[in-house]
């Protein structure tokens, strides 16, 4: 699976998928240019008035609910039924999912809008999962992502998504296919966004590979996971890890991802 990873990386820097993002305040301008340093092309927009032509010419939608209002949320309808209307793939980020009843009802929304991938920490999919009643912390995650493992395999069968945790662990599953990645830094959680991130990327590799988002979403993952390994060993804080990220997400040799990438894969679930 290594190679065919590498490959999705390469088509991304070769064809330049257009995504389009409908995202939160905190994370616009660093998840743009993630998108920009793994070789995709972004494009953030969410006017009423453009979100069917935008869709259209995007190879990929990304949902992100991490600040919430009614026009976005709308924004948000009018964007996915589009993308599923034109047979196009979309990613939904149900950031802080359980922390309000107002946000848990547009998740509902959004899951019967059928996104190819739902990607969130083990909290959060557990929270979408409907298998956990207590209260998350914020946007973060209260669990491990092995946590979130049955929950996930009852999100895939029920929604026909592939569900992506993301963690100290990063775990990929598809009705009995699941993907462990154990790459990544722990200073990469002391960067705000780094989920948000991984949700975009998600979406440029869904782009270029709508056939197979479960390949999309682990290379996401592989790719992301490595920048910020190879960045960490540069940086000497939270500022300069965001900073070496753009520049390893950019750089990234065949050579380095063949030495560094950890997997392992199941056919079982």
């Amino acid at each position: 699976m290594k190679e065919q990873i590498w490959q999705q990386i390469l088509e991304v820097r070769k064809r330049t998928p257009l995504v389009h993002n409908i995202t939160n305040y905190v994370v616009m301008n660093n998840t743009a240019n993630a998108l920009l340093a793994a070789g995709a092309s972004p494009v953030m927009a969410h006017a009423h008035p453009e979100i069917q032509d935008m869709v259209g010419i995007a190879g990929a939608l990304v949902i992100n609910i991490g600040t919430l209002d009614e026009y976005w949320v709308k924004s948000m309808e009018l964007a996915a039924a589009k993308a599923n209307e034109l047979g196009k793939p979309w990613v939904l980020d149900p950031v802080g999912a359980g922390a309000t009843s107002y946000r848990n009802e547009v998740i509902k929304t959004l899951l019967a809008l059928r996104p190819a991938v739902i990607r969130g920490n083990a909290s959060e999919i557990i929270s979408v999962a409907g298998s956990y009643t207590g209260v998350t912390k914020g946007v973060d995650s209260l669990h491990e992502s092995k946590d979130a493992i049955s929950s996930s395999m009852n999100l895939t069968s029920q929604t026909g998504s592939v569900i992506c945790i993301s963690g100290a662990e990063d775990i990929v599953i598809q009705e009995l296919k699941t993907a462990k990645l154990s790459n990544g830094h722990p200073l990469m959680a002391r960067v705000t966004g780094l989920g948000c991130t991984a949700s975009a990327l998600t979406g440029a590799f869904v782009a270029i590979n709508p056939e197979d988002p479960f390949l999309a979403s682990v290379s996401a993952m592989a790719l992301l996971g490595i920048a910020g390994e190879l960045a960490a060993q540069k940086a000497v804080g939270p500022g300069s890890l965001q900073l070496y990220l753009l520049d390893e997400l950019y750089n990234l040799s065949e050579e380095v991802f063949m030495k560094r990438v950890r997997i392992e894969e199941s056919n079982e679930g």
